[in-house]
């Protein structure tokens, strides 16, 4: 029996004629796949809600009025109130996945003391809530061009800004995103 290729640290990309306001383009960032199903980060939502508001909420000392001042982004519609913190690599934090060798996730609130204190990984985003998918979900969604898929690449996931990572992400595989169809077919 042939094994499913796994998505893990892919980004998917909303396909124009996604119907689920959730995920009307949206960049996902796969972050563990495997035969129980998926769980994805959206990296393209920020919220009005910033980094100085939780450092505030959680009653930790901020150091810098930029890092303070960093959007929250909305990670998906499963766990809303659950943080996750995607990050560049860093050892020191207590319940981390590693995505790849340049992308982690950390769901320990360690990482946002070290964030607050200004002693955090060089690159990070914070997101409340996840994408999840059942087993086999993601691939029937795959099969019916629901998605388009990439590599990650660290600067898609930190640097673009928000606002251009569909279309970045898409620009990956030399598409402009904007001029597919929002119908969905095969040849």
């Amino acid at each position: 029996m042939r094994q499913a290729a796994s998505f893990n640290n892919q980004l998917l990309i909303a396909m124009p004629g996604m119907a689920d306001p959730n995920f009307s383009t949206t960049v996902t960032l796969v972050c563990e796949h495997n035969a129980d199903g998926a769980l994805g980060i959206i990296i393209n939502r920020p919220l009005t809600l910033n980094l100085g508001g939780l450092f505030k909420q959680l009653d930790l000392k901020h150091a810098d009025a930029a890092i303070a001042a960093a959007p929250i982004l909305d990670g998906g519609p499963v766990a809303t109130e659950r943080g996750f913190v995607l990050h560049s690599p860093c050892d020191d934090f207590e319940h981390s996945v590693r995505v790849s060798p340049d992308i982690q996730m950390t769901l320990s609130r360690d990482v946002l003391d070290a964030i607050a204190s200004g002693h955090g990984p060089d690159k990070s985003i914070v997101a409340l809530g996840y994408a999840g998918w059942d087993a086999g979900q993601l691939e029937a969604e795959m099969l019916a061009n629901t998605w388009l898929s990439v590599p990650a690449s660290p600067e898609l996931v930190f640097d673009v800004p928000f606002e251009h990572r569909w279309r970045s992400a898409a620009n990956v595989l030399g598409i402009d995103i904007g001029n597919l169809s929002p119908d969905a077919g095969h040849a």
